[in-house]
């Protein structure tokens, strides 16, 4: 039977605290998801739309960007955590004008993200008018004669800002890009400006590309896989399996990471008897507990180590690589006393480590934010790739560079155009297609996308999917800027925070989610979504959507543009909506590799888009043609005394900013989030017990003169076997703590795996 969403908000005196689990799914996976799905959906729901979930015929998760194997495919091709994200889309929980009715903004205001994401699915498109105190209903008509008014009442069209996440379909994507580039801006911020675009800056420049080079087949056939950054149990769970096989096939895992992850230690798969009712797989054969930070080091280390022992491709390196003579001198003065302490690790771990890279013949290095979000991000990308490139292990099968992206189809946005800076390439064949101009002058990203807000240079703001308010950095000068905007529009299935931290004049415009059906004029319709190894494939919705009142992204998009720039715009708004194959047919002219777009994603299991690098060992993307060697100055993040260094992380209970439920059984916190996990070591030096409350200040030198500190309150201290002067707390509750100005070199980033904090006594 399903369940009734939570009156009462999360009560954090009733946070408990058990021992953390040595490995992940099994039995208990299998049985949350079930329990959480009829919670949500009922029985029947629950079967057939799991069922359905990445199959063929049916669509694709709505959370990770975890690929499907080729072939054949598993009657339950889904993760718990795949199954809570379907639960959550196909709830039968709503969000009615009623709801609203009852509900000021205000309170809403007060609520946690748990709580508001836990109401149910919004039913009707709603206004927040300037001075109200509720949301109320608006026809569609008359929402999108709002927004347009708003745009065409600006003085610039940089004025507005145009965000998107990771959940939007290529189609929709390329169809907001095109609305937003025909009004005249490239302002185009996205989920990836805060989670991957290190790695893509890294990669555009050493590779070419700015993703991964390897495919579900390479991590199955790999040697060695070396996982670093990454919680796959809880963030990537399916990647377990894969790992599983590898490792059948006799592979050998390292995981680098300031955290031991049950998922990396034992991985009891619920598809098969020995995951089930035995012991299941040992998947690491070396942890290497890594201070947060010192990845760049650790990097430099085995590259040093490879140079020592001769352990160099020469053949790959002087055919298809410039720069390794720089490279080579540069590392080979490597500083150990730094590595040391940059790392936390003896120098016989790193060399064992060493030794395996050597040893390996087709090794494949993975990562996530636990790389991408540091001042240094960049440099330390770079520096994986000097390993790769000097053992040859890129354009082999079994090899490769490996970042895992997060969501859904964050990489297909960006293959669709959503940046802030798409090449001339892509614009001018955009131009040539539609017969309109498109703009040159780079766009807001989304850090600089909020200062503009806060500057009062941006005074609109719209997002199709996502959680802006939450996932951005600097809550508090985050919802202070979106406050000053005149208006705030939100294109979502569910209410979440930014809905409440609103413009003068608030807008939430309830869509279609990927479960769901998409009847249009011409028929039934399908999208199409890029996974994390670059495979573009279908996705059908089959459940009766949550409201009649629903319209999909592209219509909301297609009708916003018809709107926004009229009838006489040259771009068939009209034809888009009506039968997406129109628009694929358009994508195929004017996006790299997707050319007889509309056939080849109805073949069986969609089509790989070209990489260059992987498919031939051309690196013709590159300053110089080929595959570039870097040589980078070595950080060391050294923590003042009496601090530590924060990363944020997610619970396994949650998805991004989506929090699912409040227990991270892998990490064995319950019925509560607002939690910091510190060693006993550093627990016991700097005073404190387990189990006491503290606020947490960051403290971030904003200019030689002072500091600029932030405070999150009331985080219970949790004695966690973490790295030393190392610290973690989930996000969003922790984002409080990261300094807006605080980012990447290059990338401009957030750094959220790098914050200095001190704990403080609750008076």
């Amino acid at each position: 039977m399903t369940t009734r969403p939570p009156r009462h908000d999360v009560d954090e005196s009733q946070l408990d605290v058990s021992t953390p689990k040595q490995w992940a799914a099994g039995i208990p996976g299998v049985l949350v998801s079930l329990q959480r799905g009829v919670e949500q959906m009922g029985v029947a729901r629950t079967a057939n739309t799991l069922r359905l979930l990445n199959q063929r015929e049916g669509f694709d998760c709505p959370g990770c960007a975890w690929p499907e194997g080729r072939g054949h495919r598993k009657m339950a091709e889904f993760c718990e955590n795949g199954a809570k994200a379907v639960a959550e889309e196909a709830t039968r929980r709503r969000v009615d004008p009623e709801f609203f009715a009852r509900h000021p903004i205000a309170e809403l205001a007060g609520k946690t993200d748990y709580w508001l994401g836990q109401q149910g699915r919004i039913t009707r498109p709603m206004v927040l008018r300037e001075g109200a105190t509720h949301y109320e209903p608006i026809e569609w008509d008359d929402a999108f004669e709002l927004i347009a008014g708003e745009l065409r009442a600006l003085a610039d069209p940089n004025e507005a800002l145009f965000y998107t996440s990771g959940r939007t379909s290529n189609e929709a994507a390329f169809l907001y890009q095109l609305l937003v580039r025909s009004y005249g801006t490239n302002n185009l911020p996205d989920c990836s400006n805060m989670c991957h675009e290190s790695s893509g800056a890294a990669l555009s420049e050493t590779t070419g590309i700015g993703k991964g080079s390897v495919s579900i087949t390479d991590i199955h056939d790999a040697d060695l896989i070396v996982v670093v950054g990454q919680n796959p149990g809880t963030n990537h769970p399916r990647m377990l399996s894969a790992l599983e096989e590898a490792k059948g096939n006799g592979a050998k895992i390292i995981s680098v990471n300031p955290l031991p992850e049950a998922g990396l230690m034992r991985f009891k798969n619920p598809q098969n008897v020995r995951g089930l009712v035995g012991r299941g797989t040992q998947l690491t054969d070396e942890f290497c507990q890594i201070k947060i930070g010192g990845d760049q080091a650790f990097f430099q280390a085995i590259g040093n180590l490879l140079l020592e022992w001769g352990a160099v491709d020469e053949e790959f390196v002087a055919r298809y690589t410039h720069g390794f003579a720089e490279y080579a001198a540069h590392v080979r003065e490597l500083d150990w006393d730094s590595v040391d302490e940059a790392t936390g690790l003896s120098r016989e771990q790193i060399t064992r480590v060493a030794r395996m890279f050597a040893d390996s013949e087709r090794t494949i290095v993975c990562w996530a934010m636990g790389l991408t979000q540091h001042k240094h991000s960049v440099p330390t990308i770079r520096e994986i790739a000097n390993v790769v490139l000097a053992r040859g292990m890129i354009g082999k099968p079994g090899a490769g560079l490996c970042p895992v992206r997060g969501h859904s189809n964050v990489q297909g946005d960006r293959t669709m155009g959503i940046w802030e800076k798409m090449p001339e390439e892509f614009l001018g064949a955009l131009e040539r297609e539609f017969g309109i101009p498109v703009p040159r002058e780079h766009g807001h990203d989304t850090v600089s996308g909020i200062r503009a807000m806060r500057d009062g240079r941006a005074k609109v703001f719209v997002a199709v999917g996502g959680n802006f308010a939450s996932a951005t950095p600097d809550t508090g000068v985050t919802e202070a800027a979106l406050r000053s905007c005149s208006l705030t529009v939100h294109v979502s299935t569910k209410l979440n925070r930014s809905h409440v931290v609103t413009g003068r004049t608030a807008l939430v415009l309830p869509t279609l989610g990927r479960t769901e059906r998409d009847l249009q004029a011409s028929g039934e319709q399908f999208v199409t979504v890029e996974d994390s190894m670059s495979v573009v494939h279908r996705s059908r919705g089959r459940v009766q959507p949550a409201s009649e009142h629903l319209l999909s992204e592209i219509a909301i998009v297609s009708r916003l543009a018809r709107t926004l720039l009229g009838p006489e715009h040259p771009v068939p708004w009209e034809e888009f909506e009506k039968d997406y194959d129109t628009i694929r047919d358009r994508i195929s002219r004017v996006v790299p590799g997707c050319a007889d777009y509309n056939e080849r994603v109805r073949l069986p299991d969609g089509f790989v888009l070209p990489h260059a690098p992987r498919d031939a060992r051309e690196f013709k993307a590159t300053k110089t043609g080929k595959a570039n060697f870097t040589a980078n100055e070595l950080t060391v993040l050294r923590v003042p005394e009496g601090r530590l260094l924060l990363q944020t992380m997610r619970s396994h209970d949650q998805y991004n900013t989506t929090i699912y439920g409040l227990d991270d059984r892998y990490r064995g916190v319950k019925d509560g989030r607002r939690v910091v996990l510190v060693s006993p070591e550093d627990l016991a030096a700097l005073g404190f017990a387990d189990g006491e409350v503290v606020d947490l200040v960051s403290e971030w030198p904003e200019d030689p003169t002072g500091v600029t500190e932030r405070r999150a309150e009331s985080f219970r201290i949790v004695s966690y076997p973490t790295a030393r002067s190392c610290a973690a707390a989930y996000f969003p509750e922790a984002n409080s703590l990261v300094p807006l100005d605080s980012t990447a070199q290059t990338s401009n980033t957030p750094t959220s795996k790098s914050i200095v904090i001190r704990l403080e006594k609750r008076s």
